[in-house]
């Protein structure tokens, strides 16, 4: 698959992947045979040889597609956030965004599937980094309180992790929106400075 996804995407790939993506994203992919795929999509399974060697091999490069898609688009909309704080909760809310775009059955897919638990798990992970640097960076300003910025990351990190998967959202019975909102008011709340009695 190496050689298959460093040759430039022709226009119409490009397209195909989009519609790909799409559909896993709303059915998963562990069900759909190649057959099945090409049979959805109007196209010839030599069609999707020539993005991938295989089916799982087309999965890996669909969910990170997606997952570098999202990761885009979010930082694309912290770009011209000033204040830390609002950095945040623009973060959280981005990720609740992408998130309501996958499907249950693809969060279940991408998670019992070991490659693209992989490129799930290095998402959570870049996650939890963006928030370390945001902590850290409001700490330095004085806009939050002086705090183990890469523990309180990591936990973060975890808590993003339980929203993704839904296991967090099953237990307490909200959205993932809804999950992702309670995250940022959690965070923000615990990391703001105290004024000083006067």
């Amino acid at each position: 698959m190496t050689s298959i996804a460093r040759r430039p995407l022709t226009p119409r790939q490009v397209e195909l992947l989009a519609r790909l993506e799409a559909l896993v994203l709303a059915e998963g992919f562990a069900h759909f045979t190649l057959d099945d795929l090409a049979a959805r999509l109007h196209c010839s399974k030599s069609t999707l040889y020539a993005l991938a060697a295989s089916k799982e091999q087309l999965a890996v490069r669909v969910v990170g597609r997606y997952f570098k898609g999202a990761a885009e688009r979010i930082e694309a909309r912290i770009e011209g956030v000033r204040d830390v704080r609002a950095r945040v909760g623009t973060y959280l809310a981005g990720a609740a965004e992408e998130l309501r775009r996958a499907s249950a059955r693809f969060i279940s897919d991408v998670a019992a599937f070991a490659p693209t638990r992989s490129t799930y798990e290095r998402n959570a992970r870049a996650a939890a980094e963006r928030i370390r640097e945001f902590i850290q960076e409001g700490v330095r300003e004085g806009v939050f309180r002086e705090v183990h910025a890469t523990l309180v990351a990591e936990m973060a990190g975890l808590l993003i992790e339980g929203i993704q998967t839904g296991v967090l959202t099953r237990r307490a019975g909200v959205s993932d929106a809804e999950a992702f909102t309670a995250l940022g008011e959690l965070l923000l709340d615990g990391l703001r400075r105290e004024r000083s009695q006067s």
